[in-house]
């Protein structure tokens, strides 16, 4: 549906609603392509068992889900353009997968680690996940609100309990479902 494409940073990937949210709109039909690389999957793996506490098993489980539901999702060759990269050291391979990519936006928590001076020579925006859900609620309200109502309907639970879980982390894209959405929920 789309040729967007987003990098998304392990801190997006972390929260469990957050990520199947994201993911759900990468599905088709999708609303962008997702991409990661082996390091950032690394760091959700080691975010997702030392700071939430899931056993290694259910992290390695989630990651093969990933592996298979996204295959194109994983980007490498990029390793040699993380030098020549001027943002957090931290996190310049995130802004080089971006590139090898071909990237338009990287959705993160942490913008300060993605200076605008940093990342749009390249032609990249730096997103949180409520500006880049709401962007793509703009785009495709209608299909928007069914992917949350599905994503409910996996969980077997209601959309609002989904809304509820979303609104810490993007309480401008719940907001817009809830508005545009009000005699549907």
């Amino acid at each position: 549906m789309n040729d967007l494409v987003a990098v998304l940073d392990a801190c997006v990937l972390v929260p469990a609603c957050l990520r199947d949210t994201l993911l759900r709109f990468a599905e088709s039909p999708s609303f962008y392509r997702p991409v990661w690389s082996e390091e950032i999957m690394a760091e959700t793996a080691r975010t997702l068992h030392q700071k939430i506490g899931l056993d290694d098993r259910r992290v390695q489980r989630l990651i093969t889900r990933l592996r298979e539901a996204f295959p194109e999702a994983w980007i490498d060759g990029f390793e040699p353009l993380t030098e020549r990269m001027t943002n957090d050291p931290k996190d310049r391979h995130v802004v080089a997968a971006a590139v090898q990519a071909g990237a338009h936006t990287i959705v993160t928590f942490n913008r300060k680690h993605f200076g605008p001076d940093t990342v749009s020579p390249f032609g990249i925006a730096v997103q949180s996940p409520d500006e880049f859900l709401a962007q793509q609620h703009r785009l495709h309200p209608t299909l928007a609100l069914v992917k949350i109502v599905e994503q409910a309907a996996g969980i077997g639970r209601e959309p609002e309990a989904i809304l509820a879980t979303l609104g810490t982390s993007a309480p401008r894209f719940v907001a817009l479902i809830r508005q545009t959405h009000a005699d549907a929920l």
